[in-house]
């Protein structure tokens, strides 16, 4: 599943390194704030060392668009959630645009319509299929 944010780096977290069969691995973590009506924390990660220096380049505070999938796993009858990272790209936000939420209808000119003017006329109780 493949998904996509946009929000503040908040914080990033100490590199993680370690080894396994595979051979050598780090992994960091890092916080974002949504830029919603409420906003949001989420904690993501990137594994890799090119993905770690990658994140390295980003400052506290910059806005970021992030790509990333997101996955359950489950380890002795308890399940862990993980937001892997694997795109992140500087975001160029418009004044006020990430901000609020937009209230215009889809194929409306005006940006507001009237949910029951789109409803036909003639449906009556009876009109039902159950």
């Amino acid at each position: 599943m493949a998904l996509e944010i946009t929000g503040s780096l908040l914080k990033k977290l100490p590199v993680q390194a370690g080894s396994s069969t595979r051979g050598e691995w780090q992994k960091q973590e890092f916080i974002i704030e949504t830029h919603e009506t409420y906003p949001k924390k989420v904690c993501m990660n990137v594994w890799g060392a090119d993905k770690v220096s990658e994140l390295a380049s980003y400052s506290e505070g910059e806005v970021l668009k992030i790509s990333f999938n997101l996955e359950s796993r489950e380890y002795n009858q308890r399940w862990y959630t993980d937001i892997r990272a694997w795109r992140i790209e500087r975001s160029v936000r418009e004044a006020g645009s990430d901000y609020a939420p937009s209230t215009s209808v889809p194929g409306s000119s005006n940006g507001s319509s009237s949910l029951q003017s789109d409803l036909p006329s003639d449906l009556g109780e009876d009109d039902l299929p159950f």
